[in-house]
C-alpha cells in the first residue's frame, strides 16, 4: 500500500475519484428521476468538440474550452426546448450528433494529438493534473453545498414541477442552476472516465442505491457511497491490472449494481410484502 501511494499519478487519480464520483452519484439521483440521462450523455459527447477546439486554438490543457463548449451546448438545448416545437430527445440527438461531427472534423485537421484524444475518450489516470485536481475539489465542495442548500426545492421540482411552481419555487432559475452544475460535473469527470463512459457514473450508482434504499435521504447517501466505492475501486484495479480507467470504474459500478439487485431480491423473499420504494 505504501509503495502504491508513493505514486503521485495514482494519488491524484484517487483524489479526483473521491471528489467526483460521489458528486456524480448525488446529481445522478435527480438526473435519473427527471429522465435526463440522455442530457448528460449529450453534454459528454459535446465536450469532444470542446477538446478539439482547445487543441486547434493552441491550448496545451483544453479543460477551459471543453467546459465552455459544454455550457454552450447546455444553453442551446434549453433555448431550443423553450423556443421551438422540437421534442427534447430530438434536440439532444441533433446537438449530440452535430457536436461529435464537429469534433471529429477538427481533430482530423490536427496532427499529433492521438494520445491526448485517447485519454479524453476513455479516461486516463496518468492524465489527471494538478489543475484538474483543484477544479475537482472546488467543484465537489460547491456543488454538494448547493444541492444540500436547495434540496427541498429540488426534490419538489423533480417530483412535481407544476406543484413547485404553485408553491413559489423559481422553477426556471432552478432548472438553469441544475443544468449548469450537471454540465460542470460531467465536463470535469471526463478526464477520469472518458467521453464514452462518463454518463455511467451518473446513472449506475443511483440505480444501485435505489435497489436498497427506503427513502430519499438513504437514496442520496447510498448513491454517493456507491459512486465513491466504484470510483476508488476502479482506479485501484485499473492501476494494478493496467486496464483503461473509465471502463474499469464502470465495471466496478456494474458489480455493485448486481450485488444490490441480489440483496433487493433476497429482501423480497424474506419480506414478501416489500415493494420498491419511490424516493423522488
Amino acid at each position: 500500500m505504501d509503495s502504491l501511494l508513493e505514486n503521485i499519478y495514482l494519488v491524484r487519480a484517487l483524489i479526483a475519484a473521491a471528489c467526483l464520483a460521489p458528486l456524480c452519484g448525488l446529481l445522478g439521483v435527480f438526473v435519473t428521476a427527471r429522465r435526463m440521462a440522455f442530457f448528460s450523455d449529450t453534454i459528454a459527447h459535446a465536450a469532444l468538440a470542446g477538446v478539439a477546439l482547445g487543441f486547434l486554438l493552441g491550448f496545451k490543457e483544453p479543460t477551459v474550452p471543453m467546459v465552455a463548449f459544454s455550457l454552450l451546448i447546455a444553453l442551446a438545448m434549453f433555448w431550443l426546448r423553450t423556443n421551438t416545437e422540437l421534442l427534447t430527445d430530438t434536440i439532444m440527438a441533433l446537438l449530440l450528433s452535430g457536436s461529435v461531427a464537429l469534433g471529429i472534423i477538427i481533430l482530423s485537421m490536427l496532427k499529433g494529438f492521438r494520445a491526448e484524444l485517447h485519454s479524453y475518450l476513455f479516461g486516463d489516470i496518468q492524465a489527471v493534473g494538478t489543475q484538474e485536481l483543484v477544479l475537482a475539489g472546488i467543484l465537489g465542495a460547491l456543488v454538494t453545498t448547493s444541492i444540500l442548500w436547495q434540496l427541498n426545492s429540488l426534490s419538489l421540482l423533480t417530483a412535481q414541477e407544476d406543484l413547485a411552481h404553485v408553491c413559489g419555487i423559481p422553477v426556471k432559475r432552478l432548472n438553469y442552476f441544475f443544468v449548469a452544475i450537471l454540465t460542470l460535473t460531467v465536463a470535469a469527470s471526463i478526464r477520469l472516465l472518458g467521453v464514452m463512459l462518463v454518463t455511467a457514473l451518473i446513472v449506475i450508482p443511483p440505480a444501485s442505491a435505489r435497489n436498497i434504499s427506503r427513502n430519499l435521504r438513504q437514496h442520496l447517501l447510498l448513491s454517493m457511497a456507491m459512486g465513491l466505492v466504484s470510483g476508488v475501486a476502479g482506479v485501484f484495479l485499473s492501476y494494478h491490472f493496467d486496464f483503461p480507467t473509465g471502463p474499469t470504474i464502470v465495471m466496478a459500478a456494474i458489480g455493485l449494481f448486481i450485488l444490490t439487485l441480489v440483496a433487493s431480491r433476497l429482501r423480497r423473499l424474506v419480506q414478501p410484502g416489500a415493494s420498491p420504494v419511490t424516493t423522488v
